[in-house]
């Protein structure tokens, strides 16, 4: 139960988060490796992937609208693997 009640408050915080046009910076990461980056600043998304990455991850052209979980959803289904994405501090 504690389980659930930490993911929807996270999931809550992202969209908070996303909400502000303050800059924000999530990693990437597939089986522990970090494979890219996703950037919003000023309202603008911008996914960036490092060398190496799964070419299917890299095709991925979008829709970013600020829904994170949605985004780590549709990259986990492209690839067959979990992806997640995990905020920094800007």
């Amino acid at each position: 139960m504690l389980s659930l009640a930490s993911t929807l408050v996270a999931r809550a915080a992202r969209l908070i988060q996303a909400a502000y046009e303050e800059p924000a910076l999530w990693t990437i990461s597939v089986h522990g490796r970090v494979v890219g980056s996703l950037v919003c600043e000023a309202g603008a998304w911008r996914l960036s992937w490092f060398n190496g990455a799964d070419p299917r991850l890299a095709a991925h052209a979008g829709p970013l609208d600020g829904d994170i979980d949605a985004l780590a959803d549709t990259l986990s289904a492209r690839i067959g693997a979990p992806v997640r994405l995990e905020s920094l501090p800007v």
